[in-house]
């Protein structure tokens, strides 16, 4: 979708399911653990510690925004991270915390100083 064929409603209701996605502690949490490669659902039921509900549903709606794509190996199904867009992405947002953001969370009085 090119952004020219998006109305205003729509870019934002666009952006909303975009950044709700990455909202969700535990969705985040997957994401960073698939960014050393691929895993099943018991994968990540193990490294989160949480049931299968709350796993595939998160990945359902990874799946759904394209963060994370799956392919059946054998007589698992794998999740990998979207390595064209999300990857990249979580790259340049992990760059700009560490540089803008990880100080606030250590040291709150930072902020009110400026």
């Amino acid at each position: 979708m090119h952004h020219h064929g998006l109305e205003e409603g729509e870019l934002y209701g666009a952006y909303k399911i975009f950044f709700g996605t990455l909202c969700s502690e535990s969705r985040l949490k997957i994401i960073n653990l698939l960014k050393s490669g691929k895993k099943n659902v018991s994968d990540l039921m193990n490294e989160l510690k949480a049931d299968q509900t709350t796993v595939s549903h998160d990945l359902a709606r990874l799946k759904r925004c394209g963060f994370v794509n799956s392919e059946i190996d054998g007589k698992y199904r794998y999740y990998s991270l979207n390595k064209e867009t999300i990857k990249p992405l979580m790259d340049i947002i992990d760059k700009h915390m560490n540089q803008f953001c990880i100080h606030i969370l250590k040291n709150n009085k930072e902020v009110t100083k400026e």
